[in-house]
């Protein structure tokens, strides 16, 4: 039985116009379809988001190399899952006015704390997702022999990413709570620990054909760069300002 397309009027036999190949099942719009749309279109809820949170959480580096080789219909994109969760995380940031930051009283800087932490804050997703080329790049040269490209290495930190975003959200009660008290900082510092402990714990995951005390150590020397590198960027960048 032929059908007209609602799209382009081609006909066609079969479930899809085999013009544009568009569903020749097309529905009256209601809010069923809206909530599906919502869903599937903006977050698939259905499968991806929440599948992908819940597994980096679990088995975070068999999940990523899973994906690498191949295993990515259930998967929400990476860069997309950076910018959804470093997103939400800037709103919570902002929203409750987190300030992490604790200016001494002999500070002579002259440095805007408070406008630095509000512009960290409202662009947390662009900031998060600047540092993920820093973290390949030490991935890169210290596991440069594990047979990965840069873009496989690229994907596996910007999952890593998503990952302290989800556990950072996780965690967030803990900023809410120590919020403008010198516990901040404390509470910053156990963060950080954190993120350490995931991006440790993914990698020996991740690269399970050589040995856990070397995948350590390459973690580490891995980490090490990214630091320096950053570091030296940075001071670059703040340098150029003060010209």
């Amino acid at each position: 039985m032929s059908s007209i397309c609602k799209n382009c009027s081609n006909q066609f036999t079969g479930h899809y116009c085999n013009n544009c190949g568009q569903s020749g099942d097309v529905h009256r719009l209601d809010l069923h379809f809206l909530w599906h749309d919502v869903r599937h279109g903006l977050f698939h809820f259905d499968e991806g988001i929440l599948y992908s949170i819940k597994q980096l959480l679990l088995r975070p580096g068999n999940t990523i190399r899973d994906f690498i080789n191949g295993k990515r219909k259930r998967h929400f994109a990476p860069l997309s899952l950076v910018i959804v969760l470093a997103g939400l995380y800037g709103i919570l940031y902002h929203y409750f006015h987190i300030n992490p930051i604790v200016v001494p009283s002999d500070d002579d800087s002259g440095i805007d704390y408070e406008k630095v932490n509000e512009w960290l804050a409202t662009h947390y997703a662009w900031t998060t997702l600047a540092t993920i080329p820093f973290y390949t790049l030490g991935t890169f040269i210290a596991f440069r022999k594990q047979g990965y490209n840069v873009a496989e290495y690229f994907v596996l930190n910007a999952y890593k990413a998503s990952q302290r975003l989800a556990v950072h959200i996780i965690l967030f009660p803990l900023l809410y709570c120590y919020n403008h008290t010198p516990a901040i900082t404390t509470i910053m510092y156990i963060l950080y620990c954190v993120d350490l402990v995931l991006i440790f714990w993914t990698n020996i995951q991740f690269f399970n054909n050589i040995s856990k005390i070397k995948a350590f150590l390459l973690s580490l020397l891995s980490h090490v760069i990214f630091l320096v590198t950053l570091f030296i960027v940075l001071v670059f960048i703040i340098l150029i300002f003060k010209r």
